[in-house]
């Protein structure tokens, strides 16, 4: 390959949107300051892409701050955004499919949100605790994900949860017990690549023993190397057992291990300890490289050469596409960035296309029958997960009641679900039903509603003063009828909290 070749495979940015050649002037001006060119179509032609991430912002994620784009607005949309882009590389790499990635985790991090079956969050898995029921949902949503053309899924976290207060991760975390949360995330892994789909285990070496946000700030690690090994990289150590096709570099300090420096950008993380101790072989990812541990340290250019020397393999979200492939560039010339090493990194990325390119995808016209496919099996992991862990197993809520919390949408659901099991909903009622959600703390809520239903991490349940408290880790419909029927006495809770919640056991049932 030429050199032009083999620096487009090595990146992975972002584009501004809806469709690979038909956007806004606004689209068409963020396209220009950030790569130079007009479209997403354009942006894959020009620099030879390895891959393109797909981007929703929404103001209640914790990943919001490196959302700067948005190409998800619909079913058909995303189709034909994925169409034309897998159209604009059809001549590059061999005729290797473009890597089309998304981080679609479910949860607080759910970048589709129309068409895909709605399956609850990461920590919801934990609860439910089901290593086949996760491998079901996990396949079934894949299938989905294919049909709207992504080949890569972002997911799944594999941060064992050690800090209350890391809402970053929360409940995007499978739990605090490091072989539970293995199990979940392989299971997870078998699912996507049973549909076509690489995965990709985030945020090594693990972003859960902190509260410290990396959106914004670089987080510290204080753990020692044995510590590190016995908990946070279990997740790791199994899901490089079971063929991961893909690891993403978290922008933490692992002051055990190279201090100061972020894990993303060094060799003692990724290469020492990743490539040769863990025997890891397949694609590193960078995390998005427009995050502050990064910004506030590098420019694109530099931060894109300092990645790839670090052992990184795709280069995720540069901060400035023209910076970033143009510091690459000069490196590569000055022999800074030797071309042995890029050759090895776009050799990776082209192993992955091949493994890809193994895999039909659905075709267009059969887009309606897949979409929802998986609904069934949504709802079952839905139900599985509900946790009660406070109140007798079993308890019936006869109304009426009044619905207080949570969002609008979220609420609407608990209504209609109760109102269908004949439980009356009014705003007057006396008997209170509290949601609590994503960002909430003590003085959002009322600790002494007489239920407390938690969508989130459930650790507000242990600071409430609730007769009856359910931990639901989702706010879809499917979650809100299974907590519905734990309401109505139509079932018991099954699931059990993955997580240590200080004042309340891990069920009551």
């Amino acid at each position: 390959m030429t050199d032009e070749e083999l620096l487009g495979l090595v990146l992975m940015p972002h584009a501004y949107g809806n469709d690979a050649d038909d956007v806004t002037a606004a689209s068409r001006a963020a396209n220009q300051a950030f790569a130079g060119v007009d479209t997403p179509g354009d942006m894959v032609r020009k620099y030879r892409l390895g891959g393109l991430i797909l981007m929703r912002f929404t103001a209640d994620d914790p990943t919001a701050g490196t959302n700067p784009s948005t190409n998800l607005d619909s079913p058909k949309q995303i189709r034909r955004l994925t169409d034309g882009l897998q159209k604009a590389a059809k001549d590059d790499h061999g005729g290797l499919p473009l890597i089309i990635g998304i981080d679609q985790e479910f949860g607080a991090v759910t970048r589709i949100t129309s068409g895909i079956s709605p399956l609850p969050a990461a920590m919801g898995f934990g609860a439910a605790a089901d290593p086949a029921l996760t491998t079901r949902a996990w396949q079934g949503v894949g299938g989905e994900l294919s049909a709207l053309g992504v080949n890569v899924d972002f997911a799944p976290t594999s941060d064992v949860i050690a800090n209350p207060g890391n809402t970053v991760i929360g409940s995007r975390s499978y739990g605090s017990g490091p072989q539970a949360v293995a199990e979940q995330v392989v299971a997870v892994l078998a699912g996507l690549s049973g549909a076509g789909l690489a995965g990709a285990v985030k945020h090594f070496p693990g972003h859960g023993n902190t509260d410290v946000d990396s959106h914004k700030s670089m987080p510290e690690l204080n753990q020692s190397r044995d510590e590190l090994l016995a908990a946070d990289l279990v997740p790791f150590k199994a899901a490089i057992a079971a063929g991961v096709p893909m690891v993403m570099s978290g922008h933490l300090d692992v002051r055990a291990i190279d201090p100061g420096v972020p894990a993303s950008l060094s060799s003692k993380v990724l290469i020492d300890l990743l490539r040769t101790e863990l025997g890891f072989k397949g694609v590193v990812v960078t995390d998005a490289m427009q995050m502050q541990p990064i910004t506030e340290r590098h420019g694109a250019g530099e931060a894109a050469v300092r990645a790839l020397m670090a052992g990184n393999d795709l280069i995720l979200m540069p901060q400035n596409l023209k910076k970033a492939h143009k510091g690459l560039a000069e490196a590569l010339k000055s022999g800074k960035l030797p071309r042995e090493r890029l050759v090895e990194a776009a050799t990776r990325v082209v192993a992955l296309k091949q493994w890809l390119a193994g895999f039909p995808r659905p075709e267009a016209a059969d887009l309606d029958d897949v979409l929802g496919s998986a609904a069934d099996v949504a709802a079952e992991i839905s139900a599985a997960a509900v946790t009660q862990v406070a109140g007798s197993c079993g308890v019936r809520i006869d109304g009426p009641v009044r619905l207080v919390g949570g969002a609008d949408t979220t609420r609407e659901r608990l209504r209609a679900a109760l109102s269908a099991r004949d439980v009356e909903v009014r705003d007057d009622a006396r008997r209170t039903v509290q949601l609590t959600g994503f960002g909430d703390t003590v003085s959002d809520v009322d600790v002494n509603a007489e239920v407390t239903v938690s969508t989130d991490a459930p650790f507000l349940l242990g600071k409430v003063k609730s007769e009856v408290r359910i931990a639901a880790f989702g706010t879809t419909r499917a979650s809100m009828e299974a907590v519905a029927d734990v309401l109505t006495g139509v079932a018991k809770a099954p699931g059990h909290l993955p997580v240590t919640v200080k004042g309340v056991p891990d069920s009551s049932c």
